[in-house]
């Protein structure tokens, strides 16, 4: 199975950890980001991986040279940041006329089993299958009663977007979803930085079968601040993995 991970962003919120490092490098649990994900990936099945790098690009390639992580790596480089849907369209050429593939975010953490949610995908012929949980958030997925995704809202903004009369339930997307390569058709007309959202309620509203995986009942947390690294941190000792710290000290709070 192929995956892609998104690594190119510049993780602002996470500074001064990312003024001279990538988010994805830092360090918790005695490994780095990008490390937990690629483990938890292969323990998956995926045996092909292609990584994006922007911020910091090199360092994140070289640390991946440096390791033999033993499945195949590819980078797709961003010379400016393209957003997750115009990452994923640029790194299409790893993905188009093969099987269904995963994706994930390089700054969360879960013990989420993918294998479950691998299974749940292939339950029927499904565009996408997105992991979601019921948590607070300012940009909340519509799902109808059969778990079909039927909008979306910005609560913050009051921007809503719905075509479904019928009841619905919100959901607060986790950043891992399994994907069909058809999912390109519906990216040609948003030029080339976009998100994924746009990507899936257009298709959504195509007819396209895009289901909510729910995954409440597991561990899950976006690294996005120096407060929730340390949240992540105190977990991870609590569950008897020595956080550790990193010889540079520029990767740890």
């Amino acid at each position: 199975m192929k995956a892609m991970l998104f690594a190119a962003g510049r993780g602002t919120r996470l500074a001064p950890l990312t003024d001279r490092h990538p988010k994805c490098l830092v360090t918790v649990g005695n490994k780095t980001l990008l490390e937990h994900n690629i483990s938890k990936l292969k323990a998956a099945g995926v045996d092909t991986l292609v990584i994006n790098v922007h911020h910091f690009a090199e360092q994140v390639i070289e640390f991946i040279r440096s390791k033999d992580f033993g499945l195949t790596i590819h980078i797709s480089e961003e010379q400016d940041l393209l957003g997750q849907g115009g990452g994923l369209l640029y790194a299409s050429e790893h993905f188009k006329n093969e099987d269904d593939f995963l994706v994930c975010n390089s700054d969360i953490y879960t013990d989420l089993d993918l294998k479950t949610l691998i299974s749940a995908h292939n339950e029927s012929q499904r565009l996408a299958t997105l992991a979601v949980a019921n948590r607070e958030t300012s940009r909340y997925l519509r799902f109808d009663q059969n778990d079909n995704l039927c909008g979306w809202e910005n609560w913050k903004t009051g921007e809503k977007i719905s075509w479904s009369s019928s009841s619905y339930e919100k959901w607060a997307f986790n950043g891992i979803q399994i994907i069909s390569p058809r999912i390109f058709e519906y990216m040609d007309d948003l030029g080339t930085s976009f998100s994924t959202i746009p990507v899936y309620l257009k298709a959504a509203q195509a007819g396209e079968n895009i289901k909510a995986f729910p995954m409440d009942q597991s561990y899950w947390i976006d690294i996005g601040t120096v407060e929730k690294l340390e949240i992540l941190r105190q977990y991870l000792q609590e569950k008897e993995i020595s956080p550790g710290r990193d010889s540079n000290p520029d990767l740890e709070t």
